[in-house]
């Protein structure tokens, strides 16, 4: 999101010379949500309206031509959408769950995992673009809508928050740095696709009551998060996730099934070639549907040095955590008494929830560039979009086992 803080130095794997080093997250929860008294931001009251959007008609948008990109990491698939269908289609893989990552209308590697997902649920091949194709035309009949931007922006956004970590200790919260900032994280997009939409100078001069052109989606309401801490629950605890670290994508499961076994018949081929005896053939079974699959989006994992490995379980969910920032502990690995704390803020390097493992200071959370997951590796968590983030409540609860693998 055009963020250019000391986090995403910290977070990413190329440095400067004069960055802090890449050991920046922290080594035990109680570093994430210190157990000592700290005084909390107030959280912006609650809004007396969400967000105002009116759906805008089909063909009305002028969409920026995509070009693909010689560097673009999507694997080759037929009949992947363009224009609008391309935001309808990831617009209906984001609302059911199945992130597609930034929402640009840019279908990549994301976007094509996203489909095998869907495909995956619904018993059909993972590249068969057909079904889902149908599905999201039908679910998301306007791609785009008019969105305003509410009141409470000016809450919300700090124009002057300091890169400086001393002086963000003082500050409120780490707010937005901009209103483009607010507005594309709340749709599920990023600035780029902002300005692409909107222009310049609508994009920069907007203000609170102000309009802007945005995807049809439903909207991540920062105003709605409270700083809650969520508890086991019968269902939700039970669930299993797999982190996968080779195609950056977390998928949560239903508590795992008995292991589903199908027989495949075998034939005997009545084609052979000359001199040769008959050959048995295997037939190919149409896919199973795989109901076990409840959601999956897109993650960064830590470099390979810092990611660990196994199977471990989900000990804390808690909204808008303080970071404990220790720069002797990310130098030496020992604590001392110069600590600060990082209030709480869609702009923290763990973002607006903090979903910890039983592995000390290992956890699934948020982040404060949406659009470097998945491209830029972490000093060992497991980082998602904000907007991905705060569903995994909604989905997983303390008690849930967390593979990483």
């Amino acid at each position: 999101m055009f963020r250019n803080s000391v986090a995403a130095a910290i977070l990413i794997t190329v440095l400067p010379v004069d960055a802090e080093p890449l050991r920046a997250l922290p080594v035990d929860p109680s570093e994430i949500t210190p157990k000592e008294k700290v005084t909390p931001p107030a959280p912006a009251p609650a809004p007396i309206a969400v967000a105002q959007c009116t759906p805008i008609a089909p063909g009305v948008v002028k969409m920026p031509e995509h070009k693909p990109s010689v560097k673009s990491d999507a694997p080759e698939i037929a009949n992947l959408p363009t224009g609008e269908d391309a935001i309808r289609l990831q617009v209906f893989l984001d609302q059911s769950n199945f992130g597609p990552g930034v929402i640009d209308g840019k279908p990549g590697r994301f976007t094509i995992q996203a489909v095998a997902s869907w495909n995956e649920i619904h018993g059909h091949e993972p590249d068969d673009m057909g079904p889902v194709m149908a599905a999201a035309r039908k679910a998301v009949p306007n791609a785009f809508a008019t969105a305003v931007v509410p009141e409470i922006v000016s809450k919300w956004v700090d124009t002057g928050l300091s890169h400086n970590r001393a002086a963000q200790a003082n500050a409120k919260r780490m707010s937005y740095r901009s209103i483009a900032e607010f507005m594309s994280e709340r749709f599920h997009t990023d600035v780029e696709f902002i300005l692409d939409l909107n222009g310049s100078k609508n994009t920069w001069g907007v203000k609170g009551g102000g309009t802007l052109i945005v995807p049809n989606v439903k909207p991540f309401l920062i105003e709605e998060i409270t700083g809650k801490r969520y508890e086991a629950d019968p269902t939700m605890s039970e669930r299993h996730v797999v982190v996968d670290t080779k195609k950056n994508q977390v998928r949560i499961f239903e508590a795992a099934p008995a292991a589903l076994v199908i027989e495949e018949e075998e034939t005997v081929s009545n084609e052979k070639p000359p001199a040769q005896v008959p050959v048995l053939v295997k037939p190919k079974k149409a896919p199973v549907a795989n109901h076990a699959l409840v959601a999956s989006f897109p993650i960064t994992p830590g470099k390979p040095q810092f990611i660990h490995y196994g199977v471990w379980k989900l000990n804390n969910s808690v909204e808008l955590p303080v970071w404990r920032y220790d720069q002797s502990l990310l130098d030496t690995g020992k604590r001392s008494n110069n600590a600060l704390n990082i209030p709480p803020g869609p702009n923290s390097p763990v973002g607006i929830i903090w979903n910890g493992l039983s592995k000390p200071g290992i956890g699934l959370h948020g982040t404060a560039d949406p659009e470097t997951i998945g491209r830029a590796r972490s000093a060992g968590c497991i980082r998602l979009a904000n907007w991905d983030a705060i569903r995994i409540p909604t989905l997983i609860r303390p008690g849930a086992t967390v593979e990483i693998r």
